[in-house]
């Protein structure tokens, strides 16, 4: 993990295009439009937050631009992703219509949020919203090596993200060493597996051992594996918690017990069972 500068205390990592992502976000699926995502997304950027990952097909942009303005934190500060709904047609307009939603002129990083339809067919239009400045950078989301592959073999500029769900119970080793190789940061989503790897008595005892919540040694185990990290929770106490993961390591035997808890046997596959 490159921690070459930092924001609010939080690392950021290059990726492959120059650009910078701060490595600890705040996602908003399933978060309900409204008071709920604005709450949640003003109270990470009170506590430091500077990166906000939202989707066309979550639904709650506008409640997540309406954040950001009542935040007062300055835009240029806030790294902003948003996600291509791959039912549509051309990334470039409905990328604008995020940005109408989101009340920014641009996002920091927009990705196919999977590949529906097949993996290389929206890309040019990808790469068209960058080049007209929608978009900073560019990615990917649930693509497996092969789709990653794809991309990549037809791209003009290639993807710098693949976001994917990823914990110690989906250790997707072969994902994240093809990605590597190839310069593409990886970006884990539901790294607590929405809450139930908590429960984990590994887990559990690791964290008492640490003197940590059971939902920071998981945000601290991607962190130490090299990944992006986007979390959840509605509740501020909560969203306080798991910025806590900056101030300690786990131990080389401690990361070895979670890396054993992987449920997928290494796999290059990024979802278990495809919904498209």
């Amino acid at each position: 993990m490159t921690t070459s500068s930092k924001t609010a205390d939080k690392p950021l990592r290059s990726l492959a295009d120059g650009n910078q992502i701060p490595v600890l976000g705040l996602g908003v699926w399933q978060v309900p439009i409204g008071v709920t995502t604005v709450n949640a997304v003003r109270w990470a950027l009170e506590l430091g937050y500077r990166h906000i990952d939202t989707a066309q097909a979550y639904g709650n942009e506008e409640s997540v631009g309406r954040a950001l303005k009542q935040s007062g934190v300055p835009r240029d500060e806030v790294f902003i992703t948003t996600k291509f709904y791959p039912g549509s047609t051309d990334p470039v307009a409905e990328l604008e219509g995020s940005l109408r939603r989101l009340g920014v002129d641009y996002v920091d990083l927009y990705i196919i949020h999977w590949p529906q339809g097949g993996p290389t067919w929206a890309w040019p239009g990808m790469e068209r919203a960058r080049e007209l400045g929608h978009a900073r950078s560019i990615g990917v989301s649930n693509f497996d090596v092969h789709e990653l592959e794809q991309v990549i073999a037809a791209a003009h500029d290639k993807p710098v993200v693949n976001q994917v769900q990823f914990s110690p119970f989906e250790f997707r080793r072969k994902l994240l060493a093809a990605a590597e190789k190839q310069g593409v940061a990886v970006e884990a989503y539901s790294p607590l597996g929405t809450g139930r790897h908590l429960t984990s008595p590994v887990v559990k005892r690791l964290a008492s051992r640490a003197g940590r919540t059971p939902a920071q040694v998981l945000l601290r185990w991607c962190l130490q594996r090299g990944l992006v990290v986007i979390t959840k929770s509605t509740h501020r106490d909560r969203i306080a918690e798991n910025a806590g993961v900056f101030d300690f390591t786990l131990s080389d035997p401690d990361m070895a017990e979670l890396d054993a808890l992987d449920e997928t046997n290494g796999t290059e596959r990024a979802v278990e069972g495809k919904w498209w």
